[in-house]
């Protein structure tokens, strides 16, 4: 598998980067995750707009799906070809609903399904193309997602947004790569079930026993580098931040 980070700011944009996005190919195969605020423009320099084969929201905060609406223009007035076919689109429930009115003005009630394909997501084993994927519900103040991808003997875990969790840390055990939100900071913020600090994020990998940590959702008022030195006091393995731009091969 290979991950390229499109975007990693939490909340909103940076000047470094756009919010939550993630590209991960295999096999030819091109599957996003998350598509917050700026991700669109970021994406194209590494993935031409229609290459995409399916994209998994983890959740509907802007900062994670609000460049959808965007990605619906681009695929339903379409200028070289006609409009574009269904694309997979696996959300929590209500995700058609939630892009539509974030539109605000799409030529009809269905106009969104018309170029996505829109798959309810639930906690569970299933296939998008050539990845095995699981899902579990984290905990958030909206319905919310983490995902592991396993492919070719590999494994990839994002967790999406979300607070400490036992079912997040049962997720990725032993995965190779761990793609792990660290938006608080250790003594600073300390609100339940919303999101992790770097010191509970490094937690998290190393109840996990992941191969690597990377972490990611650090917003622009936030350090990441006393986010990171919190994680590496808590796990011994790799660990680094998420940088626009950045390629892992798993």
């Amino acid at each position: 598998m290979k991950l390229t980070v499109v975007g990693c700011s939490g909340s909103f944009p940076s000047v470094e980067s756009a919010c939550s996005s993630y590209l991960v190919e295999a096999d030819g195969f091109r599957l996003l995750l998350d598509m917050g605020n700026g991700a669109l423009g970021e994406l194209q320099r590494h993935c031409g707009l229609y290459d995409l084969d399916a994209i998994f929201l983890s959740h509907l905060h802007a900062d994670h799906c609000i460049d959808m609406c965007g990605y619906f223009v681009a695929r339903y007035y379409r200028h070289d070809g006609g409009r574009c076919p269904a694309i997979p689109v696996y959300g929590p429930e209500g995700t058609e609903q939630r892009l539509t009115t974030a539109y605000a003005d799409t030529p009809s009630p269905s106009s969104m399904s018309e170029v996505f394909d829109f798959r309810t997501l639930e906690p569970g084993g299933f296939r998008i193309g050539p990845f095995a994927v699981r899902t579990e519900r984290v905990p958030h103040p909206v319905e919310a997602y983490a995902i592991r991808l396993e492919h070719g003997g590999r494994s990839l875990t994002y967790s999406g947004d979300t607070g400490a969790s036992t079912a997040l840390d049962a997720l990725a055990h032993g995965s190779d790569l761990y793609l792990c939100e660290a938006s608080f900071v250790d003594g600073k913020e300390d609100i339940p079930d919303l999101h992790l600090n770097g010191r509970e994020a490094g937690v998290s990998a190393r109840r996990a026993g992941a191969g690597r940590l990377v972490l990611t959702h650090i917003p622009p008022w936030t350090d990441g580098e006393r986010n990171l030195a919190d994680a590496r006091e808590e796990y011994d393995g790799p660990a680094e931040l998420a940088r626009p731009g950045a390629v892992y091969e798993i």
